[in-house]
């Protein structure tokens, strides 16, 4: 090994080993997220433009094509580095490598890995650098160095987690079989449920892969269904992740709580337990009611400021978590959109920051084979119109949030405006009238559908106590 590679900790091996095995057999379309720039070494580098360079023009990978394709001048290179031709190189890689086909992408990812851990090094110490000057801008610093661990944490991600190639006949046969399956189920559930009928029967489920998002006003329930859903589908064996940048976990255990003992006819307002104003007999009552929800696999993620390279990393923390319990991340939602950290990338553009966003989210869905359901605060404008039901054009800050989402859903309570309306004589009682129809109705409207039709569904609500459930059915 080299001084340079005891300094920096480079291993050669490393790319020795996927060279080779791309030169002796291995197909190198199994690895098209390898560039040669993540290769360190100058030699390797030169190798694998030759490499991709011979698989496009020739169709082949194998050293006399390569050969020909090398720079005329890079045969000195070799001899003054490693004593050998550039044919006698290619020709040792293939006593290093062990990698099979099948675990090159292994290999590659490896690759990437070295040049990642290297390139964090390499950073690190223009961070300290540029730290030594006493006119430096720490927050300019900040914002370069998060936009460079942000590119590289992209890069961290190359290789897909699933098959992303497939025949028409394969996606048809896909298709059919989750059909299937819903059919036999007996729910027309092609997504996981949201543990209400109407919606389900509307939507087929949260649907995996796509990115679902639920708008609405403050007040009007987002939270609110966002963690009985997240429960209900819990309790069908889906796993849940909930990353909450707003509220802290107590405060939605509280909720959730409240919520489950709801159905065992133990009505308390969510608001009493956190103040802790029950009385004993009501908390043991909560307690028996409750105590299987430690059992149900839901995660939360407490915590304020994530930007989208943060979420990522809790959401493949969480599967990592999942996996280990012998079980699988199914739903991940997030609580909610104007609370993610931009990136710095775009320093205050609010339509790009949010663009940016939503796309990494919907990647993420497609990527993870997960269903992403993001919650939204709408535009104040909205609050100045007679008819205050949330419609595509209430959305905040960027229409990419409409182009990206699959599914878009707006939350409207009337109750909530019928308790602050001023009135009197007739239109007093008219109002209290409206009020008391409309005091436990919470309306689930379907705006956008990517794969399904629109439409808006009556549930019963409970704000007091967080509990959604089935509407009444005349």
């Amino acid at each position: 090994m080299s001084a340079v590679a005891k300094e920096t900790g480079y291993v050669a091996e490393i790319e020795r080993q996927v060279l080779g095995a791309v030169l002796f057999g291995a197909d190198i379309r199994s690895v098209p997220f390898l560039r040669d720039e993540h290769f360190i070494a100058d030699l390797h580098i030169i190798l694998f433009r030759a490499i991709r360079a011979a698989h496009e023009q020739f169709g082949s990978t194998s050293v006399p094509v390569v050969a020909k394709l090398l720079p005329d001048d890079c045969d000195h290179a070799f001899r003054d580095k490693t004593g050998q031709s550039a044919v006698a190189y290619m020709a040792g890689l293939s006593s290093d490598t062990t990698l099979a086909g099948a675990s090159l992408p292994r290999g590659a990812r490896a690759v990437i890995a070295q040049w990642a851990r290297l390139k964090l090094g390499e950073l690190a110490g223009g961070i300290q650098a540029a730290t030594a000057d006493p006119h430096a801008d720490a927050t300019k610093l900040l914002q370069a160095a998060g936009s460079d661990f942000d590119a590289i944490a992209a890069e961290m991600r190359a290789g897909p987690r699933r098959k992303t190639r497939v025949s028409l006949a394969e996606a048809g046969s896909n298709a059919f079989a989750a059909a299937a399956e819903a059919r036999q189920r007996g729910s027309g559930l092609t997504g996981i449920s949201w543990g209400l009928v109407d919606v389900n029967r509307l939507t087929g489920g949260m649907q995996r892969r796509d990115l679902t998002l639920i708008g609405a006003r403050p007040s009007m329930g987002k939270t609110t269904i966002g963690l009985s859903t997240a429960i209900k589908a819990a309790k069908t064996g889906a796993g849940v992740g909930f990353i909450s940048l707003e509220m802290d976990a107590d405060k939605l255990a509280a909720r959730a709580t409240t919520d489950i003992a709801y159905d065992w006819g133990v009505k308390v307002p969510y608001a009493d337990l956190i103040k802790g104003n029950i009385e004993d007999s009501t908390l043991e009552s909560l307690k028996a009611a409750t105590q299987d929800m430690d059992r149900l696999p839901v995660m939360i993620e407490e915590q304020a400021g994530l930007s989208i390279s943060d979420i990522r990393v809790k959401t493949e923390l969480m599967m990592a978590e999942f996996e280990k319990r012998g079980a699988a991340l199914d739903v991940l939602m997030i609580d909610h959109l104007g609370l993610v950290k931009p990136s710095g990338r775009y320093a205050g553009n609010r339509v790009h920051e949010i663009s940016e966003m939503t796309a990494a989210l919907k990647g993420m869905a497609r990527e993870f084979g997960i269903a992403v359901i993001l919650l939204s605060q709408l535009n104040r404008a909205l609050e100045g119109r007679d008819n205050k039901r949330p419609q595509l054009s209430d959305l905040r800050d960027s229409g990419s949030i409409e182009q990206d989402a699959d599914t878009i859903i707006f939350l409207f309570r009337e109750a909530y405006y019928l308790e602050r309306e001023k009135a009197s004589g007739d239109k007093e009682t008219e109002r209290l009238e409206r009020l008391t129809d409309a005091t436990n109705k919470l309306e689930f409207i379907v705006a956008k559908q990517r794969n399904g039709p629109l439409g808006t569904v009556e549930l019963f609500a409970d704000m007091a106590c967080a509990a959604v459930r089935n509407g009444a059915r005349t």
